[in-house]
């Protein structure tokens, strides 16, 4: 996983303010690569994999998206995702999910809540392809 390692490194350093970098795998519910610039409670790592399958995977998450699905004559069997990217705002951070093409990993960076959102996303959105490739 050092390629994986090595990519999510990169990301961290060329997304503004990018304090942390994980990349989950939604079907074994395992993160598989953590990048950090601080020191942060071994536990928030445990619960990343399981809130970002909440985020992506929840019942009512799950529910919408059947939902959206019917609405627009998909079939419910077709593995295609209705939310791609997750925003998540907190006192001092911004958290920033982003599904990949595969539909079932996703990547997390974190950046200071002073970081432009808009450049965060762009910067984000880029890193993502390189990130999933390295997988």
């Amino acid at each position: 996983m050092s390629k994986l390692d090595d990519t999510l490194q990169r990301a961290l350093t060329s997304i503004p303010e990018c304090v942390a970098a994980g990349f989950v795998d939604l079907s074994s519910g395992m993160v598989l690569s953590i990048k950090t610039v601080d020191s942060h409670p071994s536990e928030v790592f445990d619960m990343l994999a399981a809130a970002t399958a909440d985020l992506f995977q929840g019942p009512n998450v799950v529910a919408i998206e059947k939902v959206f699905k019917k609405s627009r004559g998909l079939p419910e069997n077709v593995e295609q995702h209705y939310f791609q990217e997750v925003i998540v705002n907190s006192d001092n951070l911004i958290h920033v999910f982003l599904r990949g093409k595969r539909q079932q990993q996703v990547v997390c960076f974190v950046c200071r809540k002073g970081a432009n959102l808009g450049m965060v996303l762009t910067k984000a959105r880029v890193a993502m392809p390189e990130v999933e490739a390295a997988l």
